[in-house]
């Protein structure tokens, strides 16, 4: 069950550095749905994929020591789930985006608090109230 959540969290975090680059690279006219647009909004979408990027170098960081750096790793998915929040206002404002873009908005507000939720039982399972601890042995 670690094994595969450590995996899954490795997977966004390469979707999450693959798509802040292409972000930062290739600008908002090669996004799904994309095309030329205004000098602020594309000045807007690099900086804000600078972020993606990073977010998803953090999570990398994180699983090197997931037990030690699980509040890292829950932030980084928090602030995916935010994001997912920003999106319902787009939508709210203008309108459905590309189905890629609802595809995501799925996966930041469904799927990363089901991650969170499967995060905490495997690194936080053992301090669980009326979990076992290891009883000393009393020979030192």
């Amino acid at each position: 069950m670690k094994r595969a959540l450590i995996v899954v969290l490795a997977l966004l975090g390469t979707v999450s550095v693959a798509s802040g680059l292409s972000g930062i690279l290739l600008g908002p006219e090669f996004a799904p749905g994309g095309g030329p647009t205004t000098a602020s909004v594309d000045s807007e979408y690099r900086f804000t994929n600078a972020f993606w990027l990073a977010g998803g170098i953090a999570l990398w960081w994180s699983l090197r020591r997931p037990g030690e750096r699980a509040s890292t790793t829950r932030v980084v998915l928090a602030v995916a789930f935010l994001g997912g929040l920003a999106r319902l206002v787009s939508v709210a404002a203008v309108g459905w985006p590309h189905p890629v873009f609802v595809g995501t908005l799925a996966l930041e507000l469904v799927v990363v608090p089901v991650i969170v939720w499967w995060h905490v039982r495997v690194f936080d399972g053992a301090r669980r109230p009326g979990a076992r601890t290891p009883v000393p042995d009393g020979s030192a």
